[in-house]
Parts: C-alpha cells; structure tokens; sequence
C-alpha cells in the first residue's frame, strides 16, 4: 500500500512484522541483551531427524559471550542441551554415519584457542582429540568418518615465553582486527586421524589455506587459498584441489581474477561457511565467486560451480544482478541452493542447473542468515524478522515450519515493534529505501528521531531482528535506517555509485529519508539524531559536516581524515585500488577527508565509540576527529573500551555502549 506525502516524500509502504506483543508485555530494557539467544551453525543429522546448533547468549557473571552445543528433532518435539561449561562450545559437525558430533571448544587450554572435541551420540562425555597443538579454527570429517581435515595457525615466532618479544614487520599486508600484528603466522590443513590422535601437516607455504572440504570418495580435499604472486598485494582466492597426502602437489581448479571461495566467518562479519561444495557425484565444485578485483568490496557475490577438472565454469544466478551466496547441492546435483539477498530480505532460493530457472523457497520480509540441505533435500535454515530474534526453521511442502523456541520465553514478556518500509527521494530524484519503527501512541503529533547509518559501505538494512532498533523506540523513539548509494541489495551498478564519492553521493541520500519522515508527520524536524559504526560512523561524520540539521550524533569506530588513516588500518589493497596512491593521487584523498579539514563547519554534539585494540578503523582516527571538535568548542565526548577489537564481545562494554547511546540522545535529541 503507498501513501502519498507532500515534498521529497515517494512512498511509506506496508508494515513488515510479526503478530504483536501481548497486552502485558513490558518495554524492552537495556539488560535484556542478556535474554537473547542468538542461534547459529545449523548442521542437519545424516538421517535428516535431528539439527544440531550453536546458541550463543551474553553472560553476566563471566562477562564474555559463551556458547553452547544443542540439538533438536526437526519435527519440533524435542530439544536438548549437549553441552554446558564455563566455556565455548561451537562449529557442531556431524559423522557421516551420524554417530558423532564433533565441535570446537576453548575448554582446557591455557591461551583460549579452540581445539577438536567429539562426543558420541550413544552417550558418555565429550573428549578432546589430542592431535591439534595449534588453534584450530575450522574443520570437516572424511566420507568415512575416520579422520577429519582442520585448519590451524602455524607461527614460527610464537614462544611459550610469557614476556613480549619485538615485533617485525615485514609483509606489504600487516595487520588485522582480531588477529593483530601479522609478522609470519599462516593458516594451513592438517589431517588428524581421530581413532589413534596422529595428526600431519598437508599444506605448507608462505600463504593460508582454509575452508576444507573432501570429495565424495575422500580421495581429495578442496579448500581455499591465493598462491598466485604475492598473496600480501591482492585479493585473488582460488579453489585448489590435492590428494589426501602430506606435502601432495596442489593444483589450481578456478583461475578468475577476483575472489573464488569465501575466506571470511562468521566471526570476522563475513558470511561464512564458505567452503566449497563437491557434487553429490564428485564431478563439480559449488564456490562463491566475487566481482573484479577492481570493484573491491562493490562487486556482487554470486554463487558459482566448476568441473573439478577445472572447466565448465558457470555462474547460474548472473542474472539476477543481486549478491547469491553459500552455494550447497541439491541431493540429485541438479540444482543448488543458495541465499538471495534482495533490497532488504535475504530468502532461501534454489536454481536449476539445466534451464537457470529461480525458485523463492522463502518469503521477502525476513532475513535467512544461513541453512543446510541433507541428503534427502531436506532443508533447515536460520531466520529471523524485525520482531523475533533468529530460530531455526524447515521448509514442509513448500511451507515454513518453526523447529526451535529459543527466544520464546523472554518474547512473551517484551513488547516488540514492527518495522515499517521506508522509499524516499535523494536530491536527483533516485529512490532510497529503507525502514523505519514508529513507536508513537500518538500519531497526530511528530516524535524524536534516531537516524541510524550502516557499515560495509556495501551492506543494507534489512527485515531481520536489531536489538538496539528496538531499544531505541522502547525509549520512544522513531528509529530509521536508509539504505543509500554503496548499499547491497539492489545490484552493482547501484552499489558502484559510490566508488571514491564517500560522502558526495551518499549523504543527500541520507538527507532524502529524513525529509521523507519530516514531511510524512512521523518525526519532529527539531528533535533528531543520527549515528552509526564503521562506515555508519564514517557517512555520520560527512553527514554533521554537511548539515546542522542533526541535534546530536553517536560516531563508532569511523574515520574521516583518509590521508591520516593510510597504513593505520587493515584496508590498504583496498584503499589504493579505489582512491590510488595518496603521492599519486592527493587531491582525491584529501577531498574525501573534508569532515577532518572541515571540523570548523560541524556544530552537531558528537559522542565518539572505538574499541583500544581495532585494527579495522583504528582508534587515533576517532581521536583525530575527537580532538577537532573539542579544539572548536563543539560538545563532544570519547569513549574508549579497553582489549575490545572493531566488533565487541564484552557483554558489560556492549551494555555500557548502549547507555550512552541513550543518554547522549536524551540529553540533545529528547527535549
């Protein structure tokens, strides 16, 4: 349904939302991140009857997140808790002869790296495979069951020595959130008999592999790497195929120029899960591929297969013009499955092979953050939408079916809003879309807002559950996101726009949501705020350089002074490839830092965010901005978070993050 409005205003859309709360449910407190249970890593049982999982929730009393291992029956009867420690559990992955589930877990070692447990489904407690030294980040069983291929660190530098050593630099690509300094350390495969614990080395190299997985004989293994040139200098990952041999030769299967296979996890903010997929028989490669080198992050994903002789390369979703990702096989390999992400849904899809005729298997709406296929076509998926945190569905005749209830208790007690669809003009008249919670009772008079700014810069907002969304309107609140110029979701031309116009084309798209909500009646042109991460903190930055409009603004982790930040973060292939050379190509670089030079025409009240160990968008670029604002007299404030990297997972520096958020807003937006 489309509304009219006067001025820039195009279209306020139909709601998109679960059934509403009871009448008796209260509004949602800041402490209520500790209630959430975030599930992941479906894994489906061989026999397709039980889905094992990983829920995640924060922890008061430990502060930190922990995890643990559960399973339920995908008929929805029953579900059970396999694993409970002080400690992580996560990565669930099934024998093939269902008998065995294997995870990862930091329990019993000394520094919290992950290592292999097994726990036997006929009962007893979980043991840990003794054969990995290193920390073990991903892993897949053989066909038969007998051993299994793993990903671990190798450091030549590493030493038991609890006092630091000097660190030396010496690769073009020497950093990274999470991981710190790289000065030699690298992925590699291993192979680790479970019955008698022997474990060998596969590959070796000055280069990572990661994202195993074997044939259907278990004669082979492909996984991911870049052995072309110097691995430091570009992003040109290639599926490789060896023989389940130690030191085997390595042969390269895909040889585009860009990125074949995802390298990222879940953990990294990466879709995951990116291995390939071998075919049913053995003759084909299901991988991801990625967009011209040069397009950097704005090229599509999309979802690709190969003959594992290296021919026969296809890319069966090209025409949809939409990033298509986690390619898996149907049962007959006639088809793949695989995610469509659409201008703000993520669905469940699958193309026939034959013909590249699409099927939805899910509605538009919500947001599927990953599935798995079993043996029988049997799909499981996890999803959610802007009122229920994510759970774990299956697909019955071609209908949705809800398996787990994680959430359900804490939902019977919080009144949770429906988003509302936003579609705006920008300044050219090009459509921006996003969405929008109205938490008015009161609909005659305009309310406060709170403009919220994505990171990426590809990315979207998108139908699926956001705490902070909500949190924001139980304080009452209209909270908005728009998905402008640079934004996934609607295809790589529109996604290319903003290639080296940081802040020229995307802060009138910004501009144009919120003339839509001033114009429409739903927000008070007096009473507004706007804020982000990442690159959300980056166009916020532009934003309050371009405008007064905004009452107050919240900045995390951004940066805006791009000739200060070259070689302090981990973007420098990146950066180079879309704005050159700061020698080379200056002006460009210091026209895309006018919100540092230009501090003098910002008067928005500004709270700046950074974790002390980022590595992403280190901390000096939200010092710089920072130390701008108090030099002018503009109300401002820092706020640092110790050991914390660009995402946070200290639950009570995640709480405390939040609170400021709302204080800084009450203070400038509320009255």
């Amino acid at each position: 349904m489309t509304a009219r409005i006067p001025g820039t205003v195009l279209a306020i859309l139909a709601t998109v939302a679960a059934a509403a709360s009871p009448a008796s449910a209260r509004p949602l407190a800041p402490e209520d991140q500790y209630s959430v249970r975030d599930i992941s890593e479906a894994r489906l049982s061989p026999d397709g009857a039980w889905v094992a999982y990983t829920v995640t929730r924060d922890d008061a009393d430990l502060d930190e997140k922990t995890s643990d291992i559960w399973m339920s029956r995908v008929d929805g009867s029953a579900s059970v808790q396999l694993t409970n420690t002080p400690e992580s559990e996560y990565a669930p992955r099934w024998s093939p002869d269902g008998s065995k589930l294997a995870f990862l877990s930091d329990r019993g070692t000394d520094d919290d790296s992950a290592r292999i447990w097994v726990l036997d489904m006929r009962g007893g407690e979980a043991r840990l495979l003794e054969g990995p030294s290193n920390p073990v980040s991903d892993f897949a069983f053989s066909p038969d069951g007998l051993s299994v291929v793993y990903v671990a660190e190798v450091d030549p530098n590493r030493t038991d020595d609890d006092k630091p050593q000097p660190v030396v630099i010496d690769r073009y690509y020497f950093k990274e959130d999470i991981t710190g300094y790289l000065h030699g350390q690298r992925s590699h495969l291993f192979l680790l008999d479970i019955t008698d614990g022997k474990s060998q080395q596969l590959t070796f190299g000055d280069f990572d592999d990661m994202q195993p997985a074997f044939s259907p004989d278990g004669k082979r293994i492909a996984f991911v790497s870049k052995r072309v040139g110097d691995p430091d200098r570009h992003n040109n990952w290639d599926i490789y195929l060896m023989d389940v041999e130690p030191g085997a030769a390595v042969e390269r299967v895909t040889k585009n120029p860009g990125m074949d296979g995802d390298p990222s996890t879940a953990s990294d903010g990466g879709w995951g899960s990116g291995a390939p997929d071998w075919s049913p028989d053995g003759s084909r490669i299901a991988y991801l591929h990625g967009g011209a080198p040069a397009d950097i992050w704005y090229g599509l994903l999309q979802i690709a297969a190969i003959g594992s002789n290296g021919e026969n390369d296809t890319l069966p979703t090209e025409g949809l013009d939409r990033n298509t990702l986690r390619p898996r096989w149907s049962a007959d390999g006639r088809s793949l499955y695989f995610m469509l992400e659409d201008d703000r849904s993520v669905q469940l899809a699958k193309v026939q092979l034959r013909d590249g005729r699409i099927e939805r298997l899910t509605a538009p709406g919500n947001v599927v953050y990953e599935f798995d296929v079993g043996k029988d076509d049997r799909v499981v998926y996890v999803s959610s939408n802007p009122q229920s945190p994510a759970e774990i569905w299956t697909l019955d005749r071609g209908k949705p079916r809800r398996i787990t209830a994680q959430n359900d208790a804490w939902l019977a007690d919080v009144d949770l809003l429906p988003a509302e669809s936003l579609a705006a003009k920008s300044s050219d008249g090009l459509e921006i879309r996003g969405m929008y919670i109205d938490p008015r009772s009161d609909k005659s008079a305009p309310g406060p807002l709170v403009l919220r700014i994505h990171g990426g810069p590809v990315g979207q907002f998108q139908y699926g559950f956001d705490f902070e969304w909500q949190l924001f309107a139980a304080a009452g609140y209209v909270v908005a996101g728009v998905n402008p110029r640079g934004s996934s979701g609607r295809g790589y031309e529109f996604q290319k726009m903003l290639f080296a116009k940081w802040g020229y084309v995307d802060v009138p798209d910004v501009l144009g949501a919120a003339d839509q909500l001033v114009a429409a009646g739903i927000v008070d042109p007096d009473r507004m705020g706007v804020g982000g991460w990442s690159y959300g903190a980056i166009l916020t930055n532009y934003v309050i350089a371009s405008t007064d409009r905004f009452k107050a603004a919240t900045s995390g982790a951004g940066m805006s002074d791009m000739l200060g930040g070259y070689g302090i973060d981990e973007y420098v292939r990146e950066w180079e490839l879309e704005l050159g050379k700061p020698w080379k190509n200056t002006d460009l670089w210091i026209k895309l830092s006018y919100p540092f030079l230009h501090a003098d025409r910002i008067s928005t009240p500004t709270l700046f965010m950074c974790g002390s160990a980022d590595f992403n968008v280190p901390l000096p670029a939200s010092e710089q901005m920072y130390e701008a604002l108090r030099s002018n007299g503009v109300p401002t404030r820092l706020v640092i978070y110790p050991d914390q990297n660009h995402g946070f997972t200290r639950p009570s520096f995640i709480l405390d993050k939040r609170k400021r958020y709302l204080d800084w807003y009450g203070k400038y937006v509320k009255p």
